[in-house]
């Protein structure tokens, strides 16, 4: 907690990682009761936890319902939205902590299945100094072209 990191246990092969983590997260960890002295529990007790209580649910439904929920799904839609908000499939790749860059490349296909008719939303800024250059590229603005002798740059919305 001091250092604002969270380490990564790694599963099924993938590595290991510590990650930065917010002031916010910090302080609802600290506000929840203390069973253990990990925040977290293990991805297989989560897992047991949850299937326990999808079946629970499941069997008092007045009908039977299609059981799709998953842990998974939730990793897998943060990683295609975290790719679609970056475009960047190393970061990703790092993030997830998979080893092979061909298991990464899952959630390229899902984005452009997702976004395929999606309108691309920017803000859009111009620059016409050195110094609004770099302040514009120092909070995540990309260059794209020149113009008039104006740079002009965007950062997705």
């Amino acid at each position: 907690m001091e250092r604002k990191v969270a380490r990564i246990t790694p599963e099924k092969g993938s590595r290991a990682r510590i990650l930065p983590i917010s002031n916010k997260l910090i302080d609802m960890l600290n506000r929840q009761p203390k069973h253990q002295e990990k925040a977290f529990a293990t991805a297989y007790s989560l897992k047991s936890k949850f299937l326990q209580n999808e079946k629970k649910h499941h069997i008092q439904a007045p009908k039977p319902t299609v059981q799709t929920n998953r842990l998974a799904y939730f990793q897998t839609l943060e990683a295609t939205m975290e790719y679609h908000k970056t475009k960047d499939i190393l970061y990703l790749q790092q993030l997830l902590g998979h080893r092979d860059l061909r298991n990464t490349l899952i959630y390229i296909n899902l984005e452009k299945a997702l976004f395929q008719n999606a309108d691309e939303d920017y803000h859009v800024k111009v620059a016409t100094t050195l110094d609004e250059a770099c302040k514009l590229i120092e909070v995540g603005f990309e260059y794209v072209t020149d113009m008039n002798g104006n740079k002009l740059f965007r950062k997705r919305k």
